[in-house]
């Protein structure tokens, strides 16, 4: 092209591109085998780099069949100047974009409808978690209704051996199904992006909150031992009862999947600036795979159609303690389970109130 954009030679390919001669194109303006779209195209950005920086790459944009059909083209251009700064002409390679141009568009139009299916998806997945928190909040009313009949029952009425047994049953199902609502709870404000809430208004009372669960726990499952050993808590700076739900998680996880027969040792004692708590229990240990994934959502053993649940326990064990700065961790040999909460013994953001983590 001259300095002007008129062509000032062609080869072969273009003009059988064109469907036209050498002697129809030279002489004539870029523009006049150029789309309306090409035509903005070369203004708008060939033109002004080749004015800027004396060449341009990648240029897409559209020539104008002789029939009125287009044909998608890629363009190069590069000038040429004398020794004095003077235009000689500018070099223009076009290239096919034929396939490349469609390959582009399906690219554009599935990554718009893989938009679509996740903004579809997600919102979907919003409303289930919204739904199983209202309801799993809705529960309690119910349930808290059951346990004070029973409470009742269990003061007030003379029971014979089989009623007592029935209401102890009772007391046991509820225990169990309102630790299921604790879990889905925390797993839907997790999925939520709200995460674990932390209270540390109950600072220093984690060795009562500790004691309560494995009453709880013993009157559960009256036929385990459990042994717990307690250091001195009292600095410990933490939201005690969420690290009771922890130990409650990783207690009912020993009760249901270690050997009856045999003690479970839940253990806790600071040990420098660490708070190290610890549930022990013998039989069969896990296996290699399962321990992968241990901790992950809905991640269940095999247990007795009693004791099935959502597999939710370890998960929310795992985001208490992430949610105290630290971490659950689990060996499992011949001679014993164990799992072990290591996390700081002091929290740089623990005051009086609230906290999100």
């Amino acid at each position: 092209m001259t300095a002007d954009a008129r062509i000032a030679k062609v080869n072969r390919t273009l003009t059988d591109w064109l469907q036209c001669s050498h002697q129809e194109l030279v002489g004539k303006s870029i523009h006049e085998i150029l789309s309306f779209g090409g035509k903005i195209a070369f203004e708008t950005h060939l033109a002004p780099m080749l004015r800027l920086q004396g060449e341009a790459q990648e240029i897409a944009f559209d020539l104008q069949l002789g029939d009125g059909e287009k044909l998608p083209v890629f363009g190069n251009a590069k000038e040429k100047r004398g020794p004095s700064g003077e235009h000689l002409f500018t070099r223009l390679t076009l290239f096919k974009a034929i396939e490349r141009r469609t390959f582009e568009r399906s690219l554009i139009e599935a990554k718009v409808r893989a938009e679509e299916r996740f903004n579809l998806e997600h919102g979907q997945l919003e409303l289930r978690d919204q739904f199983i928190a209202v309801l799993g909040h809705d529960l309690r009313n119910p349930l808290a209704a059951i346990l004070a009949g029973t409470q009742m029952l269990e003061r007030q009425a003379v029971l014979d051996e089989r009623g007592a047994m029935i209401v102890r049953e009772m007391r046991a199902s509820l225990s169990r199904a309102n630790a299921l609502i604790d879990d889905v709870l925390d797993f839907a404000m997790g999925r939520l992006g709200k995460g674990i809430q932390l209270d540390y208004s109950a600072e220093g009372k984690l060795a009562e909150v500790l004691s309560q669960v494995v009453h709880e726990i013993k009157a559960i499952a009256p036929d385990v031992e459990l042994v717990f050993n307690c250091g001195d808590l009292g600095s410990v700076q933490c939201d005690p009862a969420r690290i009771g739900q922890l130990t409650s998680n990783l207690l009912s996880n020993a009760v249901k999947y270690g050997d009856r027969s045999q003690p479970i040792v839940l253990e806790a004692a600071i040990d420098g600036e660490l708070f190290h708590l610890s549930v022990a229990n013998s039989g069969d240990p896990i296996p290699e795979p399962a321990l992968a994934k241990l901790f992950q959502p809905f991640e269940r053993g095999r247990v007795s159609d009693r004791e099935k649940g959502l597999g939710l326990g370890l998960f929310i064990a795992h985001e208490i303690a992430v949610a105290h700065g630290g971490e659950v961790t689990v060996s499992s040999t011949i001679a014993e389970t164990r799992f072990t909460l290591s996390m700081p013994r002091k929290h740089r953001n623990a005051a009086s109130g609230g906290e999100r983590a």
